[in-house]
């Protein structure tokens, strides 16, 4: 059986229903969106898709017209730009995401090139898998980051489609929307539909179920939208309403879970040889030569079409900040940012965990240095008990994920933890407390965080245990002496480099 068997049974709605129940649906749409704006609970993203003709645009172009447009925003997706093209396939769309509190609409998203490329057999047979994986992964992550996730398929048959189409062609008020791309898809439905019903069976999931709706008759098309986010938009308010009745219960700051230690207590850090060391006449030689290799190969013409992110993580004065500072001094400042992660903003907080990070991949020819990440959701969100043993859990697949998508992209991937003794930071930070121009460097938090020092070695030892993959190692950084600590740096980011070009 067909899974667009039922969409194309001619499904009509008469005037006399219709203008009857519009005027009420209409009404309810408006207060749901305002009830959810007030909220500012989740976000909601709406994806349209469907055959050409079915009435995607006129559905579209409904909602904004039934509910305030303010609150909506609106995305359509053509073919991607240049600047799209140097990153991750899914990048343009993580930069469009809605805030909590808003709808998002995307016309043409992250399912038009799969099913178009199948259907016109331009894409490689292992693409599409890998393609439907990722949109998998990322569907699943914006629904356990509270997203609703609603997704519509508009149908119609055949003879339904090239019916609507030379209507819409005939007329010289919609003449524009039937493109020659238009009727080159339609010379080939049945494979279109064939590679559709594919892919739509395998995305179909609890958290971003499908729904179908048949496009053969305005009215009833209308209604059966309009009603389905509607009865999704109350649905999910009610929920949240729930869940906020009972948050001081389930979501109250929740301590680190420590997983049972070896029997002789050694780990990836304590068993760091911490006693290396560097002359200060040999790390002169060293910083320029591996200074200069590394300004040679961010100039290589192939690193102009890869891009290169480098993070850096460690314990209070490790040194995370000289480390940073060698490394762009090898470099030209047009072609790299330093990206300093603090605790997340407003706007960040709206949206889901990973899109402060997202936002700031680099382009071909551009390296990101990213002083912290999104490693601060296994480290000191776990920790501090910022977010729930759920997120934290979760979130060493989707860092994965995320990694694997860059390096997909042709980014080169560096991450180091820089590791300092107990005894070499307690000494840093007297020293900071008593030199005047080091002064704003220790905080309050610094002291409470060194209390915690036993719960921050167990995070970091399963964050190098859960996300330490061959294509993005971890690299650990013994780094109670800086001139070692620097030049290791350098010379693995050069090393890094080398291999990829």
């Amino acid at each position: 059986m067909s899974l667009f068997e039922s969409a194309e049974l001619g499904h009509k709605v008469d005037d006399a229903t219709y203008a009857r129940r519009v005027k009420k649906l209409r009404a309810d749409l408006l207060d749901a969106q305002y009830d959810l704006k007030q909220s500012g609970a989740f976000a909601v993203l709406v994806l349209i898709n469907g055959l050409d003709g079915a009435g995607k645009s006129e559905t579209v172009n409904l909602f904004n017209e039934w509910m305030d447009p303010r609150h909506i925003e609106t995305r359509a997706f053509p073919a991607p730009s240049d600047e799209a093209r140097q990153r991750p396939p899914l990048w343009r769309y993580w930069q469009a995401l809605p805030p909590r509190g808003k709808i998002g609409i995307f016309f043409g998203n992250w399912y038009t090139d799969p099913i178009v490329e199948r259907a016109m057999r331009k894409s490689e047979r292992s693409a599409l898998p890998r393609g439907i994986n990722d949109i998998q992964h990322l569907e699943k992550m914006l629904a356990d980051e509270g997203v609703l996730l609603i997704k519509y398929w508009f149908h119609l048959s055949e003879k339904g489609q090239e019916k609507r189409l030379r209507k819409l062609a005939k007329n010289p008020r919609t003449a524009w929307r039937v493109t020659s791309h238009d009727w080159k898809l339609f010379k080939r439905y049945k494979p279109y539909v064939s590679a559709a019903e594919r892919i739509l069976r395998e995305t179909d999931s609890a958290h971003a179920p499908w729904t179908l709706i048949d496009g053969s008759d305005e009215n009833y098309r209308e209604l059966a939208a309009g009603e389905h986010l509607l009865a999704q938009l109350k649905r999910r308010l009610a929920d949240a309403a729930a869940a906020e009745s009972t948050s001081a219960a389930k979501n109250g700051r929740k301590t680190a879970v420590k997983p049972a230690t070896s029997l002789d207590r050694r780990n990836v850090l304590n068993s760091l040889d911490m006693s290396k060391h560097l002359s200060d006449r040999k790390y002169g030689r060293e910083l320029e030569k591996w200074q200069g290799q590394l300004n040679l190969l961010a100039r290589h013409p192939k690193f102009r079409e890869r891009s290169a992110v480098l993070v850096f993580e460690g314990m209070d004065a490790a040194g995370k900040g000289g480390a940073i500072r060698r490394v762009t001094a090898a470099l030209d400042a047009r072609h790299y940012r330093n990206i300093p992660i603090a605790a997340p903003t407003e706007e960040e907080r709206a949206q889901p965990y990973l899109w402060r990070f997202w936002r700031h991949l680099p382009g071909h020819g551009q390296i990101a240095i990213f002083d912290r990440s999104w490693y601060g959701r296994v480290l000191v969100e776990r920790v501090e008990g910022f977010c729930s043993e759920a997120d934290w859990m979760r979130a060493y697949s989707e860092i994965n994920d995320f990694e694997r998508q860059l390096v997909d992209s042709g980014t080169v991937i560096s991450k180091f933890w820089l590791s300092v003794s107990a005894d070499e930071q307690l000494r840093r930070f007297k020293e900071r407390e008593e030199t005047r121009f080091k002064r704003f460097k220790i905080t309050p938090d610094d002291w409470r965080n060194r209390d915690k020092w036993p719960s921050y070695e167990v995070a970091v030892c399963d964050m190098v245990d859960r996300t330490s993959t061959d294509i993005a190692p971890w690299h650990l950084i013994a780094a109670d002496d800086k001139n070692h600590a620097r030049i290791a740096i350098l010379k693995t980011v050069c090393e890094c480099l080398e291999s990829a070009l």
